[in-house]
């Protein structure tokens, strides 16, 4: 389920950005900012120290923008340099608990485009399981699926920010994915002993 999307900034953008164009580094800034949210959000599990780590990524992406090749595309390169700054913080709060995801940021609205409010409610009520149920999951695991189900990655560019072969992309991916269903179905279980009205 991929977020709303965000165009991806068009090449010329990214080449007024290398000359300094301050609109251009804006637009690239606003779009780098969502994508390292997202992703830190699923790594870190708290909204404020995933902005923080949104914000370092995208600084650090722009001192190191006169090195990127306009041919490529951003969202693998910021993503690496996200899951790097994610890892960095994981070593130095080892202790810290995972603390509950947070939707508030990314709850994605029905595509049909006049929803009744028992859609709504329905498909909030789903997101909510879901991200719930992704806690359950390893960090490897909530990592892959996030790249591909809400950032809408290719599984190519999974393996350029994972730094791993096309075909364990598609391996740990599948695993990934089972464990997912296998947990929501849990979830989704009525517990022992309870009644449902006939």
């Amino acid at each position: 389920m991929p977020l709303p999307a965000i165009a991806p900034p068009l090449p010329r953008t990214i080449r007024l950005a290398q000359r300094g164009d301050d609109p251009a580094r804006e637009e690239l800034a606003v779009y780098c900012r969502r994508i390292a949210f997202i992703f830190a959000l699923q790594g870190c599990g708290d909204r404020h120290e995933a902005h923080d780590l949104a914000q370092d990524a995208v600084l650090r992406f722009f001192t190191t923008l006169d090195r990127f090749h306009t041919d490529r595309t951003v969202k693998p390169w910021l993503l690496t340099i996200t899951r790097n700054l994610i890892r960095d913080r994981k070593r130095r709060q080892r202790t810290r608990r995972l603390e509950a995801l947070s939707l508030d940021d990314i709850i994605v609205e029905p595509r049909d485009p006049v929803p009744g409010p028992e859609a709504i409610a329905a498909l909030h009520e789903m997101q909510r399981l879901l991200w719930r149920s992704m806690q359950e999951l390893s960090t490897s695991d909530r990592e892959i699926i996030t790249l591909r189900e809400y950032l809408d990655l290719s599984y190519d560019d999974i393996a350029n920010t994972l730094g791993v072969p096309r075909g364990t992309v598609m391996s740990r991916l599948h695993r990934a994915r089972r464990r997912l269903g296998d947990i929501i179905t849990r979830h989704k279980k009525p517990a022992a002993g309870e009644v449902h009205d006939a």
